[in-house]
């Protein structure tokens, strides 16, 4: 292996061991006859010495070193001299004498000082985001996230459900957001939809049988950006068989539970506080209240959002719109009034509210193709157009749906607030600006003219 330990691995248990470190200099400070360099790696940083009198060429070597170097050093670990431990450091009570330094890849100047103090714009960061996620702190909020969704998949996996991947290219059912489209160069003038959510394939795996379905969803969809939300976005998607709303909830409850005791040390009461929408909305003015006392600033206040309404109206286009999706079933005691007033219907739908901002939501299911067909009616789809698009989703229904219910939450949402992040960016490895711009990357970008007459699209100019 090129390194025994990692730089922040050393500790006085280590000491008068020779040890071999890889990483990044993070900084070196020259004093006459003695050079110290920090070597920085994903684990901390280790400070190292290089003394003239000991070994001038090498010394030498280390003063040619510049910010950002990739190094590869040897030597033995020693105790720091008395008053000059750094107890900020979990390595800082030794450090390490060099016998030898080799040159891994010299770098440029960085575009910003790889420090977490420094004041850098975001426009900047983003920019040069392979040198921003080498400051500890964009470091940490990643490795938070990937503890975060490790334990998710751990407590799933010991309440009996499958980790099951769903298509990232499927058919377009223009409803909610827009749908970023795909042309297929097989099926010339015909287009893949990635998907909004992977709401429709996880209905069909509970009418498959799979009971007890999970995955860490990519998710896509062409709306407008602000902080809390990207084209391109992750979440933890859900889908239970034979289940009704409570079940749903003690799932959740038991993962957010854990994954904050096993990522902050922080417990969770449960269950959560349970509020009716109607309640909410008289006693708070929102759908999303915010239950912390008054100056509770780290303190946690879950609370469920329950029995929305079924339906919106939509005065612009004179219409029903889903409040939820259209897939949400209603509440079994309004199901008169779905023919004679949708304003009345409730819907089993439910939303997971975290110190005033919705961290997910969920709903029991329409499983009966009839009550479906009636649910589309309503929300002003014909049946040939409601089978053009979900003509597969009715006749599975057909050969003997469960009832099922499920649940999504924002895991890019739910990392920055447990790291008191500004923006969703600041939890995403690879981000794009309010613009649905990458400015690392540049896209999205042009493509050859070629490129497009293979797939039989010709762009013109918006006026």
């Amino acid at each position: 292996m090129m390194r025994t330990h990692g730089c922040g691995e050393l500790r006085q248990e280590h000491i008068g061991q020779t040890v071999t470190l890889c990483g990044w200099l993070h900084r070196r400070r020259d004093h006459g006859g003695l050079t110290f360099i920090d070597l920085r790696d994903r684990s901390g940083m280790a400070q190292v010495v290089f003394n003239a009198k000991t070994d001038a060429t090498l010394h030498e070597q280390a003063k040619t070193c510049g910010p950002e170097y990739v190094l590869r050093l040897s030597g033995v670990v020693r105790q720091r001299p008395r008053g000059t431990e750094n107890p900020k450091l979990p390595s800082g009570m030794v450090e390490v004498g060099a016998s030898d330094l080799s040159i891994l890849n010299p770098a440029n100047p960085p575009p910003f000082e790889i420090d977490d103090q420094g004041l850098v714009s975001e426009d900047v960061r983003m920019q040069w985001r392979y040198i921003d996620l080498r400051r500890p702190v964009s470091q940490q909020k990643l490795i938070l996230r990937h503890r975060i969704i490790h334990r998710m998949r751990q407590v799933l996996d010991q309440l009996g459900f499958l980790e099951v991947e769903t298509p990232i290219l499927t058919k377009s059912t223009p409803e909610g957001a827009r749908d970023y489209l795909v042309p297929s160069r097989l099926n010339p003038g015909l287009f893949y939809a990635l998907p909004q959510s992977p709401q429709l394939f996880k209905q069909l795996l509970m009418v498959a049988g799979l009971e007890r379905y999970y995955q860490i969803a990519r998710c896509f969809r062409d709306e407008d950006l602000r902080a809390d939300r990207q084209p391109e976005f992750t979440q933890l998607d859900l889908e239970m068989s034979f289940v009704e709303e409570t079940d749903v909830w003690v799932v959740i409850e038991r993962v957010i539970a854990d994954v904050f005791k096993e990522a902050l040390g922080v417990d969770i009461v449960i269950p959560f506080p349970r509020l009716s929408y109607a309640q909410v909305q008289k006693r708070y003015q929102t759908d999303k209240p915010d239950l912390r006392p008054s100056g509770g600033f780290e303190s946690w206040a879950f609370c469920w959002v329950t029995e929305f309404p079924l339906f919106a109206w939509n005065a612009i286009e004179k219409r029903w719109d889903a409040e939820h999706h259209p897939f949400t079933a209603p509440h079994p005691d309004d199901a008169g009034f779905l023919s004679q007033d949708p304003s009345r219907v409730r819907a089993r739908a439910y939303d997971l509210v975290l110190n005033g901002m919705e961290l997910g939501s969920g709903s029991v299911r329409i499983h009966q193709a009839s009550v479906q067909r009636q649910v589309f009616e309503i929300l002003g789809l014909s049946q040939e157009v409601a089978q053009e698009r979900f003509g597969f989703l009715l006749e599975a229904f057909s050969y003997g749906a469960p009832p099922h219910a499920g649940f999504a939450i924002g895991v890019d949402r739910l990392v920055a607030l447990m790291t008191q992040a500004s923006s969703i960016r600041e939890v995403i490895a690879f981000p794009k600006t309010q613009k649905a711009v990458d400015p690392l990357t540049g896209a999205p970008s042009s493509v050859s003219a070629a490129q497009l007459k293979e797939l039989g699209i010709v762009t013109v100019s918006r006026q």
